[in-house]
């Protein structure tokens, strides 16, 4: 090898001899790269080759399903021990003796001498039975079901996964949310279930259902989280729903809803349909509603709400444009219950909207709602309201003392909430409204006609002053808005009406996409209402 001896080399031959190290250290280091690449290459072809393969997904995909199914099984049998089948039994109706004058259906007298007939007639009069889900919440035999299911029952009768049957007593039962606890005494601890946080449960989440569908115990099935917060019946106050497509049917009532770490995180309530059994879409009560309500009815047997005595209404996003806030938040409230309750004590009347409850803003009815059922009944809380003086909003506040809602009675339906409608193990297909025709723009659809002394004495409105509806057009805007016959329209965007002209100045003036809110007077039966109807003229 020709070495240069040291110190006979020129600054310009070094320089040489630097660039020529690096670029021999580059193509080194190619080399090497290169070689790494081809290696690998040549490995998986060998190993496709060797299989007779083309190259598939990664591992983890490929067994996810199995690992679904793995974790499927795994929380079935974790949970199953704790869900239980409820078969209840109500007394037979009882039927008064008939007088000898009476015919029955067959013609003949109900004071028949024949024996056969009389004995016919009494095993008639069977009890009803019916069946349901449950799940222990306590190892000491405390049981969580619906209270659709234990309602008006004689004798419930508790079937364990073991196949024991034990007699199971009523605890406490709250019909605001559908929840009764009952109680079973086994002698021994029994597995019971963990409750997991709803509220951190995402739509897309997997969920199983386990119950007795038809009778079918321990019968599991599995599904997503369709949506939360879902309302299915406006009258329901306290019941905001998680949606799911697991199927649930006849029978599951009362049982979990569970997530992927084996935690009830629902009570499965109802279901959506149009024949009576799974249509794909079910209704369970969120945990973080049910734990507080079972927490009350172990406590003291019974739910204690707060209650302000008001039938509220939101404000949407016409009202706020016609009475110009800022911002479509509020409660408005557009009557005061008969019994007069704390709100109106401390001052609060009819068209007040409130926006702060116990330094709280509001955003809507339920929000108020939630707010003052979790209040403690005796509290004394500061209410700001706006109320509208000489067409402008006053800010006003006033201190309330919180009562306790009442029970789900004829004086009390509505206040602070619809009346409830339905039943309580089905949400019935809503009926479809006629569509507009195509070639006119959509109008009001109102017939109207002044509100006379004679037909206020017939249809038990004397006192109200406005509109009378005569009948409303189902192609019209204000069907799908809620406006009804019998109604009394008093005041359209705010300006009082009491003639059919005072009525058309208004709406004349409309163009497409202007708010519209009717200030509106009903009798529903009982006494007369106020309600508010807030729709977009289009």
């Amino acid at each position: 090898m020709l070495q240069i001896p040291k110190g006979q080399t020129t600054e310009a031959e070094r320089a040489i001899l630097r660039h020529l190290r690096v670029w021999i250290a580059a193509l080194a280091a190619g080399c090497l790269v290169v070689g790494v690449g081809v290696g690998a290459m040549l490995s998986r072809t060998r190993v496709f080759a060797g299989e007779g393969e083309q190259p598939a997904v990664p591992a983890s995909v490929a067994r996810a399903p199995e690992a679904l199914s793995a974790s499927f099984a795994e929380i079935a049998r974790r949970v199953e021990p704790a869900v239980v089948n409820i078969d209840t039994v109500s007394a037979a109706p009882q039927v008064a003796d008939k007088d000898g004058d009476d015919e029955d259906e067959d013609g003949s007298g109900a004071g028949s001498d024949n024996p056969l007939l009389d004995m016919l007639r009494r095993n008639a009069r069977r009890p009803s039975r019916g069946v349901g889900s449950g799940f222990i919440v306590d190892s000491k035999g405390v049981i969580l079901t619906n209270f659709h299911v234990v309602e008006n029952m004689t004798g419930i009768m508790v079937k364990l996964q073991s196949g024991e049957q034990l007699r199971g007593t009523v605890v406490g039962k709250d019909e605001e949310t559908d929840l009764a606890v009952i109680k079973v005494n086994a002698g021994r601890d029994l597995p019971a279930v963990t409750f997991g946080n709803s509220d951190e449960m995402q739509v897309g989440d997997w969920v199983l259902a386990i119950g007795s569908p038809f009778g079918l115990e321990q019968t599991v099935t599995a599904g997503i989280i369709s949506t939360k917060e879902r309302q299915t019946d406006p009258g329901a106050s306290f019941r905001r729903f998680i949606q799911t497509d697991a199927a649930i049917n006849r029978g599951n009532s009362g049982g979990p809803l569970v997530n992927m770490r084996g935690e009830v995180i629902g009570v499965n309530s109802q279901i959506a349909t149009s024949t009576g059994d799974y249509n794909g879409i079910g209704f369970a009560l969120p945990t973080n509603i049910a734990s507080s309500v079972y927490k009350q009815l172990m406590t003291t047997g019974k739910v204690r709400r707060g209650y302000l005595g008001v039938f509220l209404d939101s404000v949407k996003p016409e009202f706020a444009r016609v009475y110009n806030l800022p911002k479509p938040a509020g409660a408005i409230i557009k009557d005061v219950a008969a019994d007069k309750g704390p709100a109106e004590a401390a001052g609060i009347q009819t068209n007040d909207i409130i926006v702060e409850f116990n330094g709280q803003p509001v955003e809507n009815a339920q929000d108020l709602i939630n707010k003052v059922a979790s209040t403690p009944v005796g509290d004394t809380v500061a209410v700001v309201y706006l109320r509208e003086v000489n067409d402008k909003l006053e800010r006003r506040t006033a201190s309330i003392k919180i009562g306790e809602r009442p029970l789900r009675t004829a004086s009390s339906k509505g206040a602070e909430g619809e009346e409830e409608k339905g039943d309580k193990t089905k949400v019935e297909a809503s009926r479809d409204t006629q569509p507009a025709r195509a070639d006119q723009r959509p109008t009001l659809g109102l017939k109207l006609s002044e509100l006379t002394p004679q037909i206020a004495n017939e249809r038990n409105l004397k006192g109200v002053r406005g509109l009378y509806v005569q009948d409303v057009d189902q192609a019209g805007i204000a069907f799908d808005a809620g406006v009804t016959k019998s109604m009394v329209i008093q005041r359209i965007n705010r300006q009082p009406v009491a003639t059919i002209e005072d009525f058309e100045r208004v709406i004349n003036g409309l163009k497409p996409g202007d708010p519209i809110v009717l200030h509106v007077s009903a009798y529903n039966g009982e006494k007369i209402t106020q309600q508010i109807v807030q729709f977009t003229f289009q």
